[in-house]
């Protein structure tokens, strides 16, 4: 899955350098990411600093955007970003979140392929204009996940923690004011809400493919431990994935050929 939609990208992006009949955009985008998930708090956006911001880091959102406009109102649009994620339990409305006191950090790599609609020609060939826009598309992020090794005696069970890469999809979908201030030159701001397939963001649930076993005791005494151990180490609603979240302004550059617009 990882491979196709690599090359699906790849694929589209090439299409999209060659229409030499449409205006194209690129940009920088910058802004907060945060986390909705089972560990830290539950607010969809507006993430604020959590914790020691030399250790933690900022809930920040980089990237950089390329758009082609088919006509004043529909785009197409790639992203490719960077959100440092925070979550912490310590600062979570609900008490028993507050009592658990976990928290932790991920870095997660997304590319997103939207379809944008303004619902004013904001993309036509004015020197000013501003409109509000809607999106929805596909996601695929790159991020952190944590695989457990376990080592069963007759007198122990000990757990050993590591981070590896993982891969998911996501269904991103947000709402945006675009502000083209002069004929080449536009500002916008988005708050984009991205629901991924994963549980594994925040490090609160393992797959049994994530867990490998040492034992020296029988198959189905082994195959008890480890059910009890995950079934104690996965924490919150197994059913409610994790979302990526993010409140950005992207400052872009239009160029190329203006676009045909026929009727």
């Amino acid at each position: 899955m990882k491979r196709e939609l690599t090359y699906a990208f790849i694929a589209i992006f090439c299409f999209l350098s060659f229409a030499k009949a449409q205006r194209h955009e690129i940009g920088v985008q910058l802004g907060m990411s945060n986390l909705v998930g089972d560990i830290g708090r539950t607010n969809y956006i507006l993430q604020k600093p959590l914790g020691n911001v030399s250790e933690n880091g900022l809930p920040f959102y980089g990237g950089v955007m390329y758009r082609m406009n088919f006509n004043p109102y529909q785009t197409v649009r790639l992203n490719v970003g960077f959100s440092n994620i925070q979550f912490d339990d310590r600062y979570a409305k609900e008490n028993y979140r507050r009592m658990r006191q976990l928290r932790g950090t991920n870095s997660v790599i997304s590319a997103d392929l939207l379809f944008e609609y303004n619902f004013l020609p904001v993309n036509e060939e004015q020197t000013s204009m501003i409109s509000p826009y809607i999106f929805a598309g596909v996601s695929g992020l790159y991020m952190d996940a944590v695989k457990a090794e376990l080592t069963i005696t007759n007198t122990s069970v000990q757990a050993k923690y590591k981070q590896e890469k993982a891969f998911t999809m996501g269904l991103p979908f947000g709402v945006g004011l675009k502000y083209k201030f002069n004929y080449n030159w536009a500002l916008s701001g988005e708050f984009t809400f991205r629901p991924t397939f994963s549980d594994q963001v925040d490090y609160s649930m393992l797959k049994d493919g994530d867990v490998t076993v040492k034992s020296s005791l029988g198959k189905d005494q082994t195959a008890a431990i480890v059910q009890g151990f995950m079934d104690q180490r996965n924490i919150g609603n197994l059913n409610s994935k994790d979302w990526v979240n993010s409140a950005t302004l992207i400052l872009s550059y239009s160029f190329g050929r203006p676009p045909c617009y026929c009727k």
